[in-house]
């Protein structure tokens, strides 16, 4: 039961978090960033975001710095936005599992290209 709460919370956490970011975070070191999930803990206590952010790594490293920083505004918005006792702590984070999907599908196009067609 409390799983599918926690999944819910997460999901509402994402899409709050979007918009916030999006509309309301004025950071100019802020790229272009894509909140891909969320994953909280049980007791709602700390809340992993996991991003990708377009742009080169000194980019993606400056976005994370800001939002760190603004993470007192963050999770003060997300408190208006969503009714819980408590509001979870923002552990942000990269998504690496789409530059890994991207390798392998590299890896996968070179050994096609390489196979002899009979």
């Amino acid at each position: 039961m409390s799983r599918i709460r926690t999944g819910r919370v997460g999901e509402q956490i994402k899409k709050e978090l979007s918009q916030i970011i999006q509309n309301e975070f004025k950071d100019p070191r802020i790229g272009f960033v894509t909140i891909t999930g969320v994953d909280v803990t049980n007791d709602l206590s700390q809340a992993k975001v996991y991003l990708s952010v377009l742009g080169s790594d000194e980019e993606k490293e400056e976005t994370l710095k800001a939002l760190n920083r603004g993470m007192g505004f963050l999770r003060s918005e997300l408190s208006k936005r969503i009714r819980l006792r408590v509001t979870p702590e923002l552990i942000f984070k990269f998504d690496t599992s789409i530059d890994y999907g991207t390798r392998i599908e590299k890896l996968l196009g070179q050994i096609n290209e390489e196979k002899p067609k009979p």
